[in-house]
């Protein structure tokens, strides 16, 4: 990646550091901000940096694109893409490598959601440190087992610990949108606020701790991973499951089924993904 003094970019992923302490990471994918292999070395980039900068304290994800945070996985780049990227640092494939890793990084990260955060974003998201969405425009989902298909981000490992089972279970298998209200009574995210008043509280609270001590923040953050974040054993599994998953012929069916309603395109199956994964089987 290209690196000016303040900030580097690509077409698609922009970090901008606005501070040395504080940076920002805006996904720009459009029109509906679907990730795929071509994006995972952008992110693996981005992702680096935020673990060597000595420096760097608090990063926040949002989006450019209006109506989508992140969306789900490139269904149509060929599955070769994907298999062909090495796994990375921690043993894992690359998404689930790069989130852990996130996880673990001795920095603070923010999702700031507005939009659709489906499938990858979620996970994304949830990989996070903290969650804040809009309360009117913020819909986060997982809903892969809808179209046949196993979440591959981590999120069976995540979602329990976040909301617990029942609740995991009802967003995994129910495989339904979760507005921004919601969402944060489950605890799928930290706060959900109105959309007028998301990005100065996010901006507020990222600047607040971006003055703080990095080593206090570093060590607290470390204490806190000890007692809440998934083992890479939990994570390792599920990307496996996520690929196989693709192969399976009733898995293909519904995906072509949901192409064949407008997926991967603009317009109403992407805006409301849940209520479509749920018209497949009937």
């Amino acid at each position: 990646m290209n690196r000016p003094e303040r900030s580097f970019a690509t077409d698609q992923i922009r970090l901008e550091r606005r501070l040395p302490t504080y940076w920002r990471v805006t996904f720009d994918m459009p029109p509906v901000n679907i990730f795929g292999p071509k994006q995972l070395p952008l992110l693996n980039d981005v992702i680096t940096a935020i673990e060597t900068d000595p420096e760097v304290k608090v990063v926040v994800f949002d989006s450019a694109v209006e109506g989508f945070f992140i969306t789900h996985y490139d269904f149509l780049a060929p599955l070769e893409e994907s298999l062909s990227i090495p796994p990375g640092p921690t043993g894992l494939q690359a998404l689930p490598d790069m989130l852990v890793r996130l996880s673990r990084a001795p920095v603070v990260s923010i999702a700031s959601i507005r939009g659709r955060a489906t499938g990858v974003g979620s996970e994304l998201a949830l990989a996070s440190d903290m969650r804040f969405a809009s309360r009117e425009k913020a819909i986060l989902s997982q809903w892969e087992v809808g179209a046949g298909l196993v979440p591959g981000g981590g999120p069976m490992a995540r979602l329990p610990r976040l909301m617990g089972r029942g609740r995991a279970l009802e967003v995994l298998l129910g495989a339904d949108d979760v507005h921004g209200e919601l969402a944060e009574r489950y605890g799928y995210v930290n706060r959900s606020l109105p959309d007028a008043e998301l990005d100065g509280f996010v901006e507020a609270l990222a600047m607040r701790m971006a003055s703080f001590d990095k080593e206090a923040i570093a060590e607290t953050k470390r204490l806190v991973d000890v007692a809440s974040l998934p083992a890479d054993l939990e994570i390792r599994p599920e990307w496996d499951a996520f690929l196989a998953s693709l192969g399976r012929p009733g898995s293909q069916n519904r995906i072509k089924a949901l192409m064949a309603r407008g997926f991967h395109r603009a317009g109403d199956v992407e805006n409301r993904l849940g209520f479509h994964v749920g018209q497949l089987g009937s």
